[in-house]
């Protein structure tokens, strides 16, 4: 790896010592300095585009030619005519100042070039072409080559450190709600623009008056010729495992004209590559956003889905899956847009860990516990999302959305416990959610404008949970205390459970715009949820038949009827002074929450003022600073108010506590944001601070690793600061970026009737290092360092995880892409290794030419047949260091067909 590295900083160093600078300033006709001037320059000889810049806020330029050779530089500003001189190159640097003329024609800048990047107001331009070396595949591949655009490890686009909300193809919403299905599967050629839409408003009509700093959307133009008819690609394979046969199908179809598009998206593979994971379909928002979501009314309905347990990284012992997508938009008129997509997956996983779990508190007495499991999952999940847009006129708009998802899931777990023996575990549930949303927004006149919102939901779910427990020894003192009848072969206990949700959310906002740089906001909303849970807890005897034990008069079930309400006032005021925008504000809130349980009814009114205020400092057009601070109250769901005992699981039993309080937040953001098109430096910073009072926390006893645990407002405050950065700059053909994440929270866990504080530490650093080669092969270095250090009061834990890796592509001959990464993993603790893992895959493709319909590609992966990896956690009582089994070396021949 050392050796690599230095070999890519020498490649480096060699071009940069064989060209020259050349820079100097741009001013306008009076002499002022001109900002975003656009400066190329094309090879004379060979008319290709060889360098450009852009120029900084003092009109500075700078761009790197080769030296002894001739050249056409082109200045080009919106506005003014454009300026070309042939210049020469020697053997030392040049400077060179433009002057440019108003052009009173104002007629279209001709340009032998164009621009890769441009700036319009808030919309950054890329031109692809002008990043692409023809190993590209997938729009991931060539966002991945765009200054200021990242990545992220989850797959997400990320812009000055916000996560991207929104893709769209040329205007038209794709897939709203979710990035990874346009970064993945949209072909790269067939990509002519990448717009960057920052602070994006989704309606014109608010663009003034709403902060909107945070969305970011991105639009990609087409190709001309990739209009009015169908695009995309079908690849088909197979190939071979050490375990059995591989198959995979992938096509990916798209039709887009001016008034109507369709897109398909359909992945079948047993080759472990994921096209939408579970992780995905409940982080899908589809575009929903509640409209409660600044009123500082934190409302958390809860989530009752299955434990299962997650994929490391998309990896398993074994996936197979089964994936179709369909997207479409319709415009009938200039004033309706009508749009939808429909989303299926079904997968089946293997999963294979072992688990070491050491309680952190030996005092306690409460015994360490290695685990064994082998689980095996199937997922059947739906989505459908129906939308409208009208827009008569300028003045009115008009929207409507629906979206309605249901699953069906198990998982079946095979189970032994150092300390409880062989436990068989199986759960399943078929939830279902509809999800509705209408927008009217009525612009009066240019000062009054009135926006209503309202979104509705409905959800129903309904988990069920078996246990059965081999060692009946080592369950005792809790069946005991349950009530189960001693007299069977085994402990076979099971739970139903029903939770229904119904809530409406909606505000209607007022704003009066003062003039071009203050305006009043005044907000009216409210929220209205009801809730009703239900639960019983049982036994199955070894004749089949049900067993109902007796505990505490009937408190294995619960009938819990929870409803809640807010009713609020709020007002902002924002203005703007020189470099600064202020927007402080204010509501006024009345609760009232009751919840019925029983035959008791528990009720609490009461009113709360709740601050927030927001602040930012445009430095410069690219350079700015914002500062928040909101105050939230929280409030949380059914399943924490019933009284009656829950089975978390077999060995974590819960009961609810109907007279919880809600807590309150205070919650303070600062953030930095500079991108320098001037020598393409981007830095980001971001700290986060949280202080939580009256946080709901819990008692919890413990009988062997047995947990039996109950809610309670802490007396004692929680907090939370992180802080992130990312500095990235471009250095002639090298790319260098530093990545940082530390994270601290502080917490105070009650275990048998003991106060602790807990703190944990978690810190991630990233450094990468990448060349931007046109037409020689590209290397990405990248070492990733992580602490998970763990204190809670009587030990403490940690866990490091060095991590390097090294990432090549070459475009051979025009007509070879040969692409392969390798990744090292030493996982350890402060004894030392506990684990280390590699991962080396690699692709040898073939297509004849660019334009060539057929592809041929051989695709390895874990070509080191790499059995296992590691991973550490944390919990308020316990850390683990867990080893995850992953499916083994996989072969597999590709062909693959473009429309």
């Amino acid at each position: 790896m050392k050796q690599l590295f230095m070999l890519v900083i020498l490649l480096a160093t060699s071009i940069s010592f064989s060209q020259i600078k050349i820079e100097g300033v741009v001013k306008d006709s009076i002499g002022d300095p001109l900002e975003l001037v656009n400066v190329i320059a094309i090879n004379q000889e060979t008319k290709g585009l060889e360098s450009y810049g852009i120029t900084n806020e003092a009109g500075r330029y700078k761009l790197s030619l080769s030296k002894n050779t001739s050249y056409s530089l082109q200045v080009s500003y919106v506005g003014m005519k454009t300026a070309t001189e042939t210049i020469s190159t020697k053997e030392e640097d040049i400077v060179k100042d433009f002057t440019l003329q108003n052009d009173n024609a104002l007629d279209a800048i001709e340009l032998t070039y164009e621009m890769p990047v441009t700036v319009s107001g808030d919309t950054l331009i890329y031109n692809a072409d002008s990043f692409k070396t023809g190993t590209e595949r997938k729009l991931e591949d060539v966002l991945e080559k765009l200054p200021g655009v990242e990545i992220n490890d989850d797959g997400q686009i990320e812009v000055e450190g916000k996560v991207v909300s929104k893709v769209m193809v040329d205007g038209k919403d794709f897939f709203d709600g979710d990035t990874k299905l346009a970064t993945k599967n949209i072909p790269s050629n067939a990509v002519d623009k990448v717009q960057v839409l920052k602070n994006f408003a989704e309606v014109g009509q608010l663009s003034g008056v709403t902060n909107n700093q945070d969305n970011v959307a991105i639009n990609i133009k087409l190709k001309e010729g990739k209009e009015n008819f169908w695009f995309g690609n079908i690849t088909a394979g197979g190939g071979a495992s050490d375990n059995n046969g591989l198959y995979i199908i992938q096509p990916k179809l798209f039709y887009y004209s001016p008034k109507y598009s369709i897109n398909f998206i359909g992945d079948l593979n047993n080759t472990g590559e994921v096209a939408f994971t579970r992780r995905d379909y409940f982080n899908f928002s589809g575009g929903f956003r509640s409209p409660s979501r600044s009123s500082g009314t934190n409302l958390n309905l809860g989530s009752n889905n299955l434990g299962f347990l997650t994929l490391q990284n998309n990896r398993a012992k074994d996936i197979n899956t089964k994936f179709g997508a369909a997207n479409f938009s319709y415009s009938p008129k200039k004033t309706l847009d009508i749009s939808g997509f429909a989303i299926f997956s079904n997968s089946k996983t293997e999963l294979q860990e072992n688990n070491s779990v050491q309680y952190t508190d030996e005092s306690l007495g409460i015994p360490d516990e290695d685990t064994e499991s082998n689980t095996m999952q199937r997922s059947d999940l739906g989505m459908l999302k129906l939308s409208a847009k009208y827009k008569p006129n300028l003045s009115n708009q008009l929207d409507y959305d629906i979206l309605g998802r249901i699953s069906k899931e198990s998982q079946d777990q095979g189970f032994f416990s150092s300390v409880l023996g062989n436990i068989d575990q199986v759960e399943n549930t078929s939830p279902y959610s509809i999800n509705q949303n209408v927008n009217y927004y009525y612009t009066l006149d240019e000062n009054n404008i009135f926006a209503l919102e309202a979104q509705h939901l409905l959800q129903d779910e309904d988990p069920f949970y078996n246990a059965i427990l081999e060692d009946k020894n080592n369950y005792q003192t809790t069946a005991d205390a349950l009530g189960l009848d001693g007299n069977q072969s085994v402990y076979n206990i099971a739970q139903d459970k029903r939770v229904k949700s119904n809530q409406l959310d909606a505000k209607l906002d007022y704003w009066n715009v003062l003039n071009q740089k203050s305006n009043i906001n005044l907000t009216f909303g409210t929220i209205l949820s009801k809730q009703q849970f239900n639960s019983e807890i049982f036994q199955f005897l070894d004749d089949g038949s049900e067993f109902n034990p007796i505990f505490n008069d009937g408190m294995l079930t619960n009938d819990t009827d929870y409803n809640f309400s807010d009713l609020y006032l709020g007002m902002h005021y924002q203005f703007k002074k020189g470099i600064f925008t202020f927007n402080p504000g204010v509501s006024a809130h009345a609760y009232s929450i009751k919840n019925i349980q029983f035959g008791e009814t528990y009720k609490d009114d009461f009113f709360r003022i709740l601050p927030d205020f927001d602040m930012r400092i445009q430095l410069k057009k690219s350079e700015n600073i914002s500062l928040r601070y909101s105050m939230q109250t929280q409030f949380t769901d059914v399943t924490n108010l019933a009284r009656g005992l829950v089975l978390n699981n077999y060995k974590s039993l819960y009961f609810g506590d109907e007279a919880l309080d809600n807590a309150i937040s205070h919650n303070v953001n600062l953030s930095y944001f500079s991108f320098n098109m001037f020598n393409y430096t981007n830095v980001f910073a971001n700290l986060n601070y949280s202080k939580s009072i009256d946080q709901i926390r819990n008692l919890s006893n413990f009988e062997s690793v047995i947990r039996t645990s109950s809610p309670f407002n802490s007396s004692f405050a929680d907090e939370n600061f992180s802080a992130r950065g990312r500095f990235q700059r471009r250095f002639g053909k090298l790319q260098a970026s530093i990545n940082g994440n530390f994270n601290y929270s502080k917490f105070n866990q009650f275990i048998q009737n003991q106060r602790s504080v807990n703190e944990n530490y978690s810190q991630t650093y990233r450094t990468e290092l990448r060349t931007n080669f046109r037409d020689a092969p590209n290397v990405e270095i990248a070492y990733r360092y992580t602490i998970a250090d763990n204190d809670q009061g009587t030990s403490r834990t940690k866990f490091y995880t060095k991590a390097p890796s090294i990432e090549f592509d070459a475009y051979i001959w025009k007509k070879l892409t040969f692409k392969t990464d390798y990744s090292y993993n030493n996982f350890s603790d402060e004894n030392g290794t506990i684990n280390s893992f590699d991962f080396w895959n690699a692709s040898l493709s073939y297509r004849k030419d660019k334009d060539a319909k057929f592809e041929y590609e051989l695709k390895a992966t874990n070509l080191l047949n790499t059995k296992s990896t590691s991973q550490s956690n944390n919990s308020a009582f316990s850390v683990s260091a867990t080893e995850y089994f992953i499916q083994p070396r996989f072969l597999t021949f590709r062909l693959r067909y473009e429309l």
